[in-house]
C-alpha cells in the first residue's frame, strides 16, 4: 500500500469527490459496529472510534461521506465518527534506530542509512463501539 502524501489528501478534500477504495473499507467498519452493536442489545451506535496510521491512504472524509450513505436506516445512522491518526515511524535496516520521518524525508537521522521497514502509521482499525 503506497504511502498518501499530504497534498494528495488535502486536494480531494477540498474537492469532496471521495476515493472509491474507501466503501469497501466503510462498509467493513459498518459490519463490524452493527454485529457488535446487535451482540450488545443497542438500540444504538452513537460513536465510532477509527485509528489510521500517517501512511494510511484513507481519507477520513470519505469514510465519512460513505458513512453517511451506508449507515442510513441501520442502528448506526448518525454516529459520530472519531478518527486518530496514528504517526509514522521506520526503524533503520543498517543500525536498527527507530525514527519518525521527515515530509518525504526516509534517511536515518542516525547513521544515514537509507534501508528502513515501517514500524508504525500504515493501520487502520475499528478501536472501540459505543453504544446505547
Amino acid at each position: 500500500m503506497p504511502p498518501c502524501r499530504t497534498p494528495r489528501r488535502q486536494s480531494r478534500v477540498q474537492s469532496r469527490q471521495p476515493d472509491m477504495h474507501e466503501l469497501p473499507v466503510t462498509q467493513s467498519i459498518l459490519e463490524i459496529a452493527l454485529r457488535h452493536g446487535e451482540q450488545a442489545n443497542a438500540k444504538r451506535i452513537t460513536d465510532i472510534h477509527i485509528v489510521m496510521g500517517e501512511l494510511s491512504t484513507m481519507v477520513d472524509d470519505s469514510i465519512q461521506f460513505y458513512w453517511d450513505m451506508i449507515a442510513e436506516g441501520t442502528i448506526a445512522q448518525g454516529a459520530t465518527l472519531h478518527f486518530r491518526r496514528v504517526p509514522a515511524e521506520l526503524q533503520c535496516m543498517a543500525c536498527f534506530t527507530k525514527y519518525s520521518p521527515k515530509e518525504t524525508e526516509l534517511v536515518c537521522p542516525n547513521c544515514g542509512g537509507v534501508g528502513a521497514k515501517i514500524v508504525a502509521g500504515e493501520e487502520c482499525s475499528l478501536e472501540a463501539i459505543d453504544v446505547e
